[in-house]
């Protein structure tokens, strides 16, 4: 998967979403998730890695109890400018909906004792189907492992949460507001409808 898809699936002349560009940190690697209120709702999960935002849709959300094993289909790599975008994706467009920032911070692999992370390394880890990691965020912390499914559809994975300090059973997708604006998807909803 490339930005190139991701540019075929848009109209820039009428969506705000940022065209896809290759860019990256200069000093950690991020991660966003995003909540988005397209024709179903649920959050995109996204790692940067060689420039992009790699991308997964996870239609019940991430947890932080590791007996939740959720979900998360594998889709086009997002541009790095696209972890600040919140706002509306307007009716005709992919993904119409509401967007905003539900959460973002940091990553480093599990495995790795120092702060540099091995690029080489989370791009094997990717081709192997097990990426794991631990996520420095305002709502999602400690480790996590992303696992790919052997079924006949190519991008099947699921999300699961490590047993570390972190983990719990509260939901955490009761903290519903942006990290960047404090706003919600039904005060969106509000003020665009």
């Amino acid at each position: 998967m490339s930005l190139s898809e991701y540019n075929q699936k848009r109209n820039f002349n009428s969506t705000l979403e940022p065209e896809g560009k290759i860019k990256q940190s200069s000093t950690e690697l991020i991660f966003v998730v995003q909540k988005h209120a397209a024709s179903h709702l649920h959050y995109d999960f996204r790692l940067e890695m060689d420039g992009v935002l790699k991308s997964w849709t996870i239609p019940k959300g991430p947890s932080m109890n590791p007996a939740d094993k959720r979900l998360a289909i594998m889709v086009e790599d997002h541009p790095y400018s696209y972890r600040d975008f919140e706002g509306t994706i307007p009716e005709g467009n992919y993904g119409a909906g509401n967007v905003i920032v539900w959460d973002n911070g940091t990553y480093i692999l599990a495995d790795e004792d120092r702060l540099d992370i091995d690029e080489h390394k989370l791009q094997s880890d990717l081709q192997k189907g097990h990426l794991s990691f631990i996520l420095n965020g305002k709502k999602l912390k400690g480790e996590f492992a992303l696992v790919k499914l052997k079924t006949k559809q190519e991008n099947t994975w699921l999300l699961i949460k490590s047993k570390d300090q972190y983990a719990n059973d509260e939901d955490v997708l009761q903290q519903d507001k942006s990290v960047l604006s404090n706003k919600t998807l039904e005060s969106m909803e509000k003020k665009s409808g």
